[in-house]
C-alpha cells in the first residue's frame, strides 16, 4: 500500500491532560460547583481549553483507561480536532485481534508503524509484512519537519524521533533479509494446495501423499522430495502402498507434478528447504527490554500473492502449533500484522477457510494478536471478522456502485454511532480513521473519528546498504543464510531404486555365471550387492516400504508439522 500523501512522521509519549481542579465561582457569593463542570453545569475541558461537547465527552470517557494503553490520536467531533479527548487502545486487548482497513493512500502503513513502535516500547514483539518495501524505516528515527510538528500540536503529542530494534527477513532470501524457509513437511498439504492452486479433489490426494510420507517417516524437505514420493506412489512398486486407503490416480498425480514443475519454473523453489525458520525467533526482545520488530520483505514476490499470503499463514499456524496456552495475559506475546489480507482469502477452499477461522479463534489464548490489513471489511470472511475486536478504518472511496455497496456494508460492521458514518468514511483525510476498540472489560468502545498521531520512526524505506549491513550483522544471519540439503525422502527413495536395479542385475547375471562355470563371484565383489539388498533401507522401501523409516509425523489444525529445528 502506498501512503505517499502522509507526512514522514513519528509518535511520542502520550500527553495526559491535567486533571480538572474543583473551583468556586469568581464572585465571593457564587454557589460552589462540581469539579469538571462550568457554572452552568456543562462539561469543562482540561488545561483551559474550551469545554468538550457533551456527546464528545461521552465518547472520550469510553477511552479513559486506567491500565497501560497505546495512544492512537485525538477525537474529531463536528469537524474539530479535540486534543483533550485522547483515543487509546488497552495493551491487554491487543491479543483480541484487529482490522486496519482503508483505500490505498489513506495512511494504513503509517498506522501500522504507529502501533508497532508503541508495542515495541512496551516490550511486545511485532511482526510486519512489508509488501511494498516501505516499512523498513521502522528501525530508524524519523525526520522532523513542519508537517510532523503541526500534526503533533493538533493531537497534543510530544514528538521525538526514535527507531525500533528490528530484524529483516526475505522469503527464500529473495530480497534484503535473512532467508526465511520452510520444509514441505511442515508446510503441510492444506497450505501447499493453496500455493499450487489445486482443486478440492487434488488437495485431498495431496493430503493422502502427505499421510503416507508421515506414516513412513519420510521427511519432505524440499520440492524434489515431494516429486520423488509422488513418482514412487504411482510406480508399479508403490501403487500397492495406497491401495487400502483409496489410491492415487495417475491423472491426479500428473496434475500435482505439473503444478510443482510450474512452481519451480517461476523460481519459487528457494522458499522450501532447510534450515527451516524457527518461528520462536519472532518472540524476541532486545537487551533493553523493547520488543523486536520483525519485518518480512515481500517486494520481490509481490506478484506471487498466493505464495506470500499462504507463507504468512504458515508462520501463524506454526506459532499456534508450538506456543503454550497463557490465557488472558497483561500484554500479548506477539502482535502479527497480516498485510494484504484479502489475498489470503481469495479462491480459498473451505478447508483452508475453516483452518484460518479456527487458528484465529484459538491463538488468542496463546498470547498472539493478529491484525488483518486490507481495504474493506468485506475482504475478510464473516467468521473471521467477528473475532476482530479492534478496528481502525481509514477512508473509503465511493466512486462506483460496487464502492457504494462496500461502504454501506462497512458501516454495518460498526456499533451504533452518533456519527453519520457513510458521510464520515468518504470524507476522512490522510491519517484520520474511524476507531472502535475493546475496553479493559472487553466491551466495544464508542465509535470515535480520530486524527492519528505521527509515527516516531522513519516514514519510508531504509537505504539498501544500511539494510544489508543490518542483516549481515544479525546473530541470526549465520544460522539461516546458507541453505542445507541433507538426506531426506528423495535420497532415500533414490537409494532404494538403485538397490532394486542392483538386485535385478544380480538375478539376471546369476544363471549366466552358473552356466559359464564361474561359480560364486569373489566375496568382495558379491558383498556390494549383498550389502545393498540386505540393508534395512532396501527392505523397508524396495519391499513395498512396509515399515516406517523415521518417527511418525503428527499434524496440527492447519495440517502443518514440526519435527526438526
Amino acid at each position: 500500500m502506498s501512503d505517499s500523501e502522509t507526512v514522514p512522521a513519528a509518535t511520542g509519549p502520550r500527553t495526559d491532560p491535567a486533571p480538572a481542579a474543583a473551583t468556586t465561582g469568581g464572585a465571593p457569593d457564587a454557589a460552589p460547583r462540581t469539579a469538571g463542570t462550568t457554572p452552568e453545569g456543562h462539561p469543562e475541558a482540561t488545561g483551559g481549553a474550551p469545554a468538550l461537547p457533551e456527546e464528545a465527552l461521552k465518547i472520550a470517557s469510553g477511552y479513559a483507561f486506567s491500565g497501560p494503553a497505546l495512544d492512537l490520536g485525538a477525537l474529531i467531533w463536528d469537524g474539530r480536532c479535540l486534543p483533550d479527548a485522547q483515543i487509546r487502545v488497552p495493551l491487554p486487548m491487543l491479543n483480541r485481534h484487529g482490522l486496519v482497513a482503508g483505500a490505498t493512500g489513506t495512511g494504513k502503513t503509517k498506522t501500522l508503524q504507529l502501533i508497532a513502535e508503541q508495542l515495541s516500547a512496551q516490550g511486545v514483539p511485532v511482526f510486519l509484512a512489508d509488501v511494498k518495501g516501505d516499512v523498513s524505516g521502522v528501525s530508524a528515527p524519523g525526520l522532523p519537519g513542519a508537517k510532523v510538528q503541526e500534526r503533533a500540536s493538533e493531537v497534543h503529542q510530544e514528538w521525538a524521533p526514535a527507531g525500533c530494534p528490528a530484524e529483516f527477513y526475505a522469503l527464500g532470501g529473495m530480497g534484503h533479509g535473512i532467508p526465511l524457509r520452510a520444509t514441505i513437511t511442515s508446510f503441510g498439504p492444506v497450505l501447499l494446495s493453496k500455493v499450487l492452486q489445486l482443486n478440492r479433489t487434488q488437495e485431498q490426494s495431496l493430503g493422502l501423499i502427505f499421510h503416507y510420507a508421515d506414516q513412513k517417516g519420510l521427511e519432505l524437505v524440499d520440492l524434489k522430495d515431494l516429486r520423488a514420493v509422488v513418482a514412487f506412489l504411482t510406480s508399479d512398486e508403490g501403487k500397492q502402498e495406497l491401495k487400502g486407503i483409496g489410491g492415487l490416480s495417475t491423472a491426479t498425480a500428473g496434475v500435482i507434478l505439473r503444478s510443482l514443475t510450474a512452481f519451480e519454473a517461476q523460481g519459487m523453489s528457494p522458499f522450501f528447504g532447510e534450515p527451516e525458520f524457527d518461528t520462536s525467533e519472532l518472540l524476541r526482545t532486545a537487551s533493553e527490554g523493547r520488543g523486536v520488530v520483525s519485518v518480512l520483505e515481500l517486494l520481490a514476490v509481490q506478484d506471487k500473492p498466493q505464495l506470500f499470503s499462504t507463507f504468512l499463514m504458515w508462520l501463524l499456524a506454526d506459532l499456534f502449533h508450538d506456543l503454550p496456552e497463557v490465557g488472558d495475559a497483561d500484554r500479548p506475546k506477539l502482535v502479527f500484522f497480516f498485510d494484504e489480507a484479502h489475498l489470503l482469502f481469495n479462491d480459498a477452499s473451505k478447508a483452508f477457510l475453516d483452518s484460518i477461522t479456527q487458528t484465529v479463534r484459538l491463538i488468542r489464548s496463546k498470547g498472539v494478536g493478529v491484525f488483518f490489513v486490507t481495504q474493506t471489511p468485506k475482504d475478510v470472511p464473516g467468521d473471521v471478522l467477528a473475532q476482530l475486536g479492534n478496528r481502525v478504518q481509514h477512508a473509503l472511496r465511493a466512486f462506483t456502485p460496487d464502492d457504494q455497496k462496500a461502504l454501506k456494508a462497512t458501516v454495518k460492521t460498526f456499533p451504533d454511532s452518533a456519527y453519520d458514518l457513510e458521510e464520515v468514511l468518504t470524507g476522512l483525510g490522510t491519517g484520520e480513521a474511524v476507531v472502535t476498540v475493546l475496553s479493559e472489560k472487553g466491551a466495544p468502545t464508542p465509535v470515535a473519528v480520530t486524527r492519528l498521531r505521527a509515527p516516531r520512526s522513519l516514514m519510508g524505506p531504509v537505504e539498501d546498504g544500511a539494510l544489508d549491513r543490518a542483516v549481515q550483522g544479525s546473530p541470526l544471519y549465520g544460522r539461516y543464510a546458507q541453505a542445507v540439503d541433507r538426506e531426506s525422502a528423495y535420497e532415500k527413495l533414490t537409494a532404494a531404486q538403485a538397490a532394486q536395479a542392483a538386485e535385478r542385475d544380480a538375478v539376471r547375471e546369476a544363471p549366466r555365471a552358473a552356466r559359464s562355470g564361474g561359480g560364486r563371484r569373489p566375496k568382495e565383489e558379491a558383498s556390494v550387492v549383498e550389502q545393498v539388498v540386505g540393508s534395512g533401507l532396501f527392505k523397508s522401501l524396495a519391499r513395498s516400504v512396509g515399515t516406517q523409516i523415521g518417527r511418525e509425523i503428527t499434524r496440527s489444525i492447519f495440517g502443518t508439522a514440526r519435527r526438526r529445528r
